[in-house]
């Protein structure tokens, strides 16, 4: 089991250096070649897990080396063997805490790549369609500013008829009043109340005659038109 447990710890070694050289290269590497495909990035974790693998057997080994010294044939070289299996842990926390700190490392500078690739991404994107971008914009301002004016034209139109209606009003309170009181002197004085019976009726009968003038000139232009 100690032959066994120094193979894998020689392994580990040699795995843990290659390893750590591949993180420290990776951000230099993959300035141009950015991307979770590549070939250093299978390289990388294909090497993780055999390294977790090795770590994982190494962990048995030192487990089953604990089993032995408990048993009672080495209670005499228990000091000895006990020795020998801290020092085997010893180097297992060490690769151990070695390989978590370096894939932290790399893990870290992974996720600082893919963000500078996407965000290159994003930008070259952005560029390519700048110019339909600035079309679609300009047609929205121009759309934005159709919009304004047409509220603008509404809101003139709805004071133009309000000052109207008010005027409107105003002169239908002074008709009013004009009607009363011509209403108050006619009855006060009959002879003027006849007189304006009368242009009343000669005003009914002179639109009586303008108005046939006009239907009969209509009908003479409809006919000349159609003819």
């Amino acid at each position: 089991m100690r032959k066994q447990a120094r193979q894998l710890e020689t392994e580990l070694d040699l795995k843990l250096v290659s390893f750590s050289k591949l993180c420290t290269s990776y951000g230099a590497s993959h300035d141009d070649h950015r991307g979770r495909g590549s070939s250093q990035d299978r390289m990388l974790d294909t090497l993780g897990v055999e390294i977790e693998q090795l770590l994982a057997k190494l962990t048995s080994v030192n487990d089953r080396m604990a089993e032995y010294t408990n048993t009672p044939s080495v209670t005499s070289l228990n000091a000895a063997v006990m020795h020998t299996l801290q020092r085997h842990r010893d180097i297992l926390q060490d690769y151990t805490h070695e390989f978590q700190k370096t894939k932290g490392n790399f893990l870290a500078v992974r996720e600082r790549e893919d963000l500078l690739g996407s965000l290159k991404k994003e930008i070259e994107t952005y560029k390519s369609g700048t110019g339909v971008n600035n079309r679609r914009t300009e047609l929205f301002l121009k759309e934005n500013e159709h919009l304004r004016n047409s509220d603008r034209l509404i809101d003139d139109t709805i004071s133009i008829a309000m000052a109207t209606k008010e005027n409107m009003t105003s002169q239908r309170g002074m008709l009013k009043s004009i009607q009363s009181r011509v209403n108050s002197l006619a009855n006060r004085f009959p002879a003027v109340n006849s007189l304006i019976q009368r242009i009343n009726l000669r005003k009914r009968r002179d639109s009586f005659v303008l108005g046939g003038v006009i239907g009969i000139c209509t009908i003479l232009l409809l006919l000349y038109a159609f003819h």
